[in-house]
């Protein structure tokens, strides 16, 4: 997860208290200040960073440096030592490079950024690639932060923040929690597919690329769902659409962000599902844009080892694949009772999209 330190140095007094409290509750990497008073109150589970030099204190301490001369001197004083970091503020091209060069030679780099533009960002992660240090970038707000966490797909390995209060302490927390965990993938056995006729479909174009084992999670039935496949294969007649998943019936969940669903047929554009590849990495990925149509329909049913029954109704048509054990692509047109797919099983029921301990059943 991206770690995150709390600045206080601009927090208003009278919050000070409360925003050091919910930094250690929502258990952030790190708070700064230039008052090595306040930063002795901390428990050993949250670093101290210190702006500035004290004689005996032990966390980390960060130094600005203006020029290339500065930063020789800070690393020439660092040695070994692992709590050095160096404070840039990149405003030109000069800057830029030194906060590069910050970024390789230290353990620890903050940086902070004049221009709302994410290029010069991406040039420091890019300068620092394989270093083994920390950047940590400055954040005005919540919305930046969550902007500077994807930059080049992996961001920044930290932000840091000068809330106003504990509630934006507790904002940025969450925000970095969405970060989407791995998923428990199964193996489903296919018991029959059934063709149904005329029924609505939903193609769901992203605004990213899938790699060749990525899908989403699609079922009919809120305790499970199928992996489907993204178009990145090649196809006979037409070109491949890597954005995009032919996904099923209109009426059919896809999962999303924070164990939430929805409906196939309430997607629109700018809503979010979940990115899954067969080892069950997920990524939160954004809908373009949703794509209804009549289609002739087929349902697919199949069961966990544990007999838990999975259903998925799709467009019937040899183009529409789901995904196998190791990310093997299965037409569904050919599919057969006794193939095996790659699928979630859910514990609980949904209302609304929201898990829900509640008896229901659904056939």
């Amino acid at each position: 997860m991206t770690l995150a330190w709390i600045d206080l140095r601009t927090v208003a007094q009278q919050h000070v208290e409360g925003v050091v409290d919910a930094a250690i509750h929502s258990r952030l990497h790190g708070v700064v200040s230039d008052d090595p008073a306040v930063l002795a109150t901390l428990p050993p589970t949250i670093v101290s960073v210190l702006v500035g030099e004290e004689e005996g204190f032990t966390g980390i301490t960060a130094t600005v440096v203006a020029d290339q001369a500065e930063l020789d001197a800070l690393v020439l004083a660092a040695g070994d030592r692992d709590n050095v970091a160096a404070w840039v503020d990149v405003r030109d091209d000069r800057t830029l490079q030194l906060a590069c060069a910050a970024a390789v030679a230290l353990p620890y780099s903050i940086v902070w950024f004049a221009d709302p533009t994410k290029i010069p960002l991406e040039i420091v992660l890019a300068a620092a690639d394989r270093a083994p240090g920390k950047l940590f970038t400055v954040c005005g707000d919540i919305e930046e932060a969550s902007i500077v966490v994807d930059v080049l797909e992996r961001g920044s390995e930290g932000v840091m923040l000068a809330p106003k209060d504990a509630t934006e302490v507790f904002a940025l927390s969450r925000m970095l929690e969405a970060t989407s965990p791995k998923l428990e993938l199964a193996t489903l056995i296919v018991d029959r597919i059934e063709h149904h006729g005329l029924g609505d479909r939903v193609c769901v174009d992203t605004c990213t690329h899938f790699e060749e084992d990525e899908g989403i999670l699609v079922g009919s039935f809120s305790t499970g769902f199928l992996l489907s496949c993204s178009e990145t294969h090649p196809l006979p007649y037409m070109p491949t659409r890597p954005f995009r998943v032919n996904a099923g019936a209109l009426h059919s969940y896809v999962l999303g962000p924070e164990n939430r669903t929805n409906y196939l047929s309430e997607l629109h554009s700018g809503s979010t599902v979940l990115a899954v590849n067969s080892e069950g990495r997920t990524r939160r990925v954004v809908v373009g844009r949703s794509k209804l149509e009549s289609r002739p329909l087929l349902s697919i049913t199949a069961h966990s080892v544990d007999g838990v029954v999975v259903s998925l109704t799709v467009q019937d048509d040899w183009h529409v694949r789901l995904l196998g054990p190791g990310g093997k692509v299965r037409n569904v047109t050919e599919l057969q009772q006794g193939d095996e797919l790659l699928g979630y099983l859910a514990t609980d029921q949904r209302h609304v999209g929201i898990p829900i301990g509640e008896f229901c059943k659904e056939s």
